[in-house]
């Protein structure tokens, strides 16, 4: 790992920007890290980072297109994750791992890990799952360490990652079934609640992810 880490965190006219941000930063210092986090739509920057976050919030159809319609951005994102950079995605930014989005029409996404994202099934309850609720850890992992006992994300939203393999998936929640909550496939993760606002686990996740080496053959 380099002395000092630079952090993408990408830049799509998207929301939570400058809070994921702050919580890298946050991270990084509780953890003892030097990191040099940026908000950055910059294809260069992206090329350029040891780690990448994507933050999203809203509809996925128009994560999408707000991220194709920055020049060179996606494509420098693609390359940079299949060349090796670590990759976090936040909320919708986790969901556009997945082949493709039905917010709004047939979306594709990046078809980095199976399935799809698609309405909420949870008869009886509100939607969107909005507030707290509690992580159920499918295997160890580096991302989940040292996360305590009953440790719980902060949630909000109506569409989840369905139809995804097993051997993707990290964490789950319960709302109506159990939804897919963090996914992990080789360098590529993501947390379907807002690391950024989920206190000490949020952080703790986020300071894993900076120091995460996902070439190590154990988590290859």
């Amino acid at each position: 790992m380099p002395n000092s880490l630079s952090v993408a965190v990408i830049d799509y006219d998207g929301g939570n920007l400058a809070s994921a941000a702050r919580a890298a930063e946050r991270a990084a210092e509780l953890s003892g890290l030097t990191a040099s986090v940026e908000i950055t739509s910059n294809p260069d920057a992206v090329l350029k980072a040891d780690r990448i976050i994507l933050p999203g919030q809203g509809a996925f159809a128009d994560c999408a297109r707000g991220l194709a319609a920055q020049p060179g951005l996606k494509q420098a994102l693609l390359k940079a994750v299949s060349q090796g950079t670590p990759f976090l995605g936040i909320c919708v930014g986790m969901q556009l791992m997945a082949e493709q989005g039905l917010e709004h029409g047939i979306t594709p996404g990046f078809g980095w890990i199976k399935g799809e994202v698609a309405p909420l099934d949870a008869p009886g309850l509100r939607l969107p799952q909005m507030g707290w609720n509690s992580l159920s850890f499918t295997r160890p992992h580096p991302l989940t360490e040292h996360l305590g006992n009953d440790p719980h994300g902060y949630f909000v939203h109506s569409y989840a990652l369905r139809n995804t393999s097993a051997d993707t998936l990290l964490a789950t929640t319960e709302y109506g079934g159990a939804v897919p909550a963090i996914v992990c496939h080789k360098n590529m993760a993501g947390t379907q609640f807002h690391v950024e606002k989920s206190q000490t686990v949020g952080l703790r996740i986020i300071a894993n992810f900076l120091s995460w080496q996902p070439e190590s053959p154990r988590w290859a």
